[in-house]
């Protein structure tokens, strides 16, 4: 694919509301029970109160990238295929088959039957379609990588690019054959398309409520989108076991269990899902029986969430918290600056002071469980004196570095993002740089000005979407992005190669060689990959975390 953000990396998208931040004790409920729940949900347990880190960013599809709210949309849309449970293979989803052709240009899906949206409206060939050329067909704003991401990175193009930084499109039409049937083509193979369509982001939507609620008008600019439609806001429609209810940013997101859904109903009643900014707060909420369950627990928090009677769970790793250098600074496109502050990051401490069992030190920008992974290239261990040397060598005087980390969040990558800046700005003064620190808020300010590529220096990571290199190497580098402002075309060639490549041992081959180019460019520093943890009351059951983050909860029961 072409290019992605954070790397698990959100969307930028803003929306006028209140301000983040809530307390734990401003979620109330001793003992699980909700507030705004009626007397009789609370008896049943139907409620599940989740502790989200943040707000979701928008409830469109089409229109995030990040995790707090892709774990909301996935329990709303539902994609043609779906990734397994607790796994990263393909399995049915909306499509209950599908065969590609042999030049893996033409993909045909064969549609379940007697699905409807949540607003009554049918699911078929034509709703489909029309969701594919609504993305392909946008325009101004929704064109922008950091508004309809996903798109961009996997379809690489519009019916019309407005910015030369935009490629072909690979999407080549959408024919509906009869109700139950759509074929998809192609401009040129792909190996990975099918895997990205497992993406959340390609949520099949009900085309009357886009229209209805003006879901494409956006606002604003690509640094800070403003979505005035309503359709990602308060009438999100979708598919899936549950439906929107309500939204107050910053309080809590209602979601209740579609009672028509197509398949098993949920077991659920509602789900509500609350912000509370730090991990501290989530275990002290949990502890409390204010909320259910949370994602991202503090690993030193572990040990007392279990003496305390807490369900500790394991999201599998695969993912990557790396440095990123944007190029769009004359003192990053200097390449011994990059491999001098490689050089004088010790990667290993950070890993071994600031992240929990199973963690490890990341040398290359995708898990070592990726099939195509190698150790064969450049490396760049700790080495102070060479660090030194390399901004000798760089003809840099005095070089300063505004480095950029994000308050308000913490991912599997990244559980601590305050403290890994402080040891990486203690090696960086170490090895002769001046550091000049910058930070803002995750979500929207942090993940626009870094994909925007604003931070010469930034903190950032990517949790895989789907068991293919391509979501890691070819999302973060086979075009030219914002976020990191280079061109390397021997870098784009081979692995616009890799993907198109059918024969899967050369596929292999390809992504070894595109290894080795970006270790040798040093486009930043990859540094660790961990697992993350999840916790959970006693009485959640059925609750198994996806290690690309598809969770569903229409599983999930409190007993």
């Amino acid at each position: 694919m072409r290019r992605d953000g954070v790397p698990l990396r959100g969307t930028a998208a803003v929306i006028v509301g209140t301000a983040l931040a809530v307390s734990t004790a401003a979620c109330g409920g001793g003992g699980g029970a909700e507030p705004g729940a009626t007397a009789t949900d609370a008896a049943k347990g139907s409620t599940l109160i989740f502790a989200s880190s943040a707000d979701p960013s928008i409830l469109d599809p089409a229109y995030h990238s990040d995790g707090e709210s892709s774990r909301v949309t996935n329990q709303i849309f539902e994609t043609l295929v779906a990734t397994e449970k607790g796994g990263t293979g393909i399995v049915p989803g909306l499509a209950e088959s599908w065969k590609v052709s042999k030049d893996a240009k033409t993909y045909t899906f064969t549609l379940r039957k007697g699905v409807r949206f949540h607003d009554g409206e049918p699911f078929d060939a034509a709703a489909v379609c029309a969701n594919f050329e609504r993305w392909y067909n946008f325009t101004g704003l929704s064109q922008s990588d950091s508004v309809s991401y996903y798109w961009v990175t996997v379809f690489r193009g519009f019916a019309k690019n407005e910015s030369d930084s935009l490629g072909k499109s690979l999407y080549g039409g959408c024919a509906a054959k009869g109700d139950g049937t759509v074929e998809l083509k192609l401009t040129e193979p792909s190996a990975a398309v099918l895997s990205a369509l497992t993406l959340s982001s390609f949520g099949i939507a009900s085309p009357k409520a886009l229209k209805d609620y003006k879901a494409d008008e956006v606002s604003g600019t690509a640094e800070s989108p403003q979505f005035t439609g309503t359709f990602g806001t308060e009438h999100p429609v979708g598919t899936g076991p549950f439906k929107f209810s309500s939204w107050t940013r910053g309080d809590k997101l209602e979601l209740v269990r579609n009672d028509d859904y197509w398949g098993e109903k949920a077991k659920l009643s509602k789900i509500i899902f609350r912000p509370i900014e730090k991990a501290a707060d989530r275990a002290q909420a949990l502890r409390a029986g204010s909320v259910h369950a949370f994602d991202y627990a503090d690993p030193a928090d572990l040990e007392s969430l279990k003496s305390a009677g807490v369900q500790v769970i394991e999201r599998a790793p695969f993912n990557l918290g790396y440095l990123g250098f944007s190029q769009r600074t004359k003192i990053m496109q200097n390449q011994k600056i990059r491999q001098a502050i490689a050089h004088a990051i010790n990667r290993e401490n950070v890993v071994k002071t600031k992240y929990g069992a199973g963690a490890k030190v990341a040398n290359a920008f995708m898990p070592d469980s990726l099939w195509s992974y190698t150790e064969d290239f450049t490396r760049y261990d700790y080495n102070v004196d060479k660090a030194r040397q390399l901004i000798a060598e760089s003809g840099e005087k005095n070089p300063t570095l505004e480095f950029c980390y994000p308050s308000g969040v913490s991912r599997a990558y990244m559980v601590d993002p305050a403290g890994n800046f402080q040891l990486m700005k203690a090696d960086l003064e170490a090895a002769g740089f001046k550091v000049t620190p910058k930070t803002s808020p995750w979500s929207p300010d942090y993940l626009n000005i870094s994909q925007a590529g604003d931070c010469p220096l930034y903190m950032l990571g990517w949790n895989g979407d789907y068991g293919d290199p391509d979501n890691f190497l070819g999302t973060l580098f086979q075009s030219f992005s914002s976020q990191w402002s280079f061109r390397n075309e021997a870098i784009f060639k081979v692995l616009d190669d890799a993907e198109r490549e059918p024969d899967q041992a050369k596929r292999e081959e390809l992504y070894k060689r595109a290894n080795a180019l970006i270790a040798e460019f040093v486009p930043g520093v990859p540094y660790a990959q961990s697992p993350s943890f999840s916790a959970a009351a006693k009485n959640v059951q059925g609750w198994v975390p996806s290690p690309v983050l598809n969770d569903v909860f229409a599983a999930i029961s409190l007993s």
